[in-house]
């Protein structure tokens, strides 16, 4: 997966690339879906939700140009295996997910691996984690009709967030930085996730 998926399309961040080899990623899975774990594509997890594909979660990490010393705003649980990555690249990371099965299974994954620096919320993951707020940086694993300014606000002087932005006929992998009162942006590439349900989303089912 490290090789073929990661290094053959961009991905360069050691960090990251030790990371997704340590965690594996099997053990986020259903059981009857573990066969597939390191395949090139999103795999369902339950609740009308995925697990992103390799590669869409290292390109998130090597975006959020993490050192280890940062606390991290995670929307969008799911599996927890992101989470799992996200712990091995910075301090603490706040994960935020609307469906308190999946956070349930989530936690408990997490504990066998005893992954100590992940905490779970569950919530609207748009609104974010205000009383934890300013975060270095936040990524957002389901796709928003714009960037939600709240998350944007939540963000630290250089902070950086990752967000799939809705865009025609696909959604397009967005970073954007805040400097101060500026926010930069620029794209990572096309991408495909379920979308940001929430106030600053998509609005509630």
């Amino acid at each position: 997966m490290v090789e073929r998926q990661l290094r053959r399309r961009g991905i360069e961040d050691e960090r990251v690339l030790a990371a997704m080899e340590e965690v594996p990623r099997e053990l986020f899975l259903p059981e009857a879906m573990r066969g597939r774990a390191y395949a090139d594509s999103a795999l369902p997890i339950g609740q009308e939700q995925t697990i992103s594909q390799p590669w869409i979660v290292a390109a998130i990490c090597q975006a959020l140009e993490l050192e280890g010393s940062e606390l991290v705003l995670e929307v969008g649980t799911g599996s927890g295996y992101s989470a799992a990555v996200l712990a091995r690249l910075a301090a603490h990371v706040v994960s935020v997910e609307r469906h308190q099965a999946l956070s349930r299974a989530a936690a408990e994954a997490l504990a066998a691996l005893d992954i100590r620096n992940v905490e779970l919320v569950v919530g609207d993951g748009s609104l974010g984690v205000p009383e934890r707020a300013p975060f270095d940086a936040i990524a957002v694993h389901a796709t928003a009709p714009d960037p939600p300014p709240t998350l944007v606000n939540q963000l630290a002087d250089d902070g950086r967030l990752v967000v799939p932005i809705a865009a025609g006929d696909a959604d397009v992998l967005t970073v954007l930085r805040r400097e101060g009162d500026r926010v930069e942006s620029h794209e990572i590439g096309p991408c495909r996730f379920v979308p940001l349900i929430g106030e600053e989303g998509f609005g509630e089912e």
